[in-house]
């Protein structure tokens, strides 16, 4: 998107060698605004798709996404820490092993993971029991010895 801008505006400097400069740079301006304008808009979209949606209903149950790239895993080097609208803690896994004593109560006995696929990279949360308050952003952050990764789905409950 950024070469095919400049491209244009360079275009537009070679084909209009004769006119007026301050006519060649209004129109430089002009489309170089025009460019920014929807490549700002292609990078917002792209950043929203990147964000999974996931439909739940109430007194239901689902399953949040959240993995690594990575196989064959040393769990003793993995922290995945699972939150929810950014803050409240839903659910962590420190050292590859699973830790509810920071769970906000309102998770407690409904939020429960896959400790058998954490080797494969799997770090899906099963969220159960579902109610209205569960609606909205939830986020995996996933670190280990080599890289670290987050992951943001958004759950949207429906009535029963």
């Amino acid at each position: 998107m950024i070469i095919g801008c400049c491209f244009i505006c360079a275009f537009f400097v070679l084909i209009n060698k004769g006119e007026h400069k301050s006519d060649i740079q209004k129109l430089l301006l002009y489309h170089m605004y025009k460019c920014q304008t929807v490549f700002t808009i292609k990078v917002c979209v792209i950043s929203v798709c990147l964000q999974v949606p996931i439909e739940g209903f109430i007194g239901g149950s689902v399953v949040l996404p959240c993995s690594s790239a990575e196989h064959d895993l040393k769990l003793q080097d993995i922290n995945v820490l699972w939150r929810d609208k950014g803050s409240e803690t839903v659910y962590d896994i420190i050292k590859g092993k699973d830790s509810v004593e920071r769970q906000n109560p309102r998770y407690k006995n409904r939020a429960e993971t896959f400790p058998e696929e954490y080797e494969r990279g799997n770090f899906s949360l099963k969220l159960i029991n579902l109610n209205h308050t569960d609606s909205g952003e939830f986020s995996c952050f996933i670190t280990h010895s080599s890289d670290s990764k987050q992951e943001t789905v958004w759950l949207f409950i429906n009535g029963a």
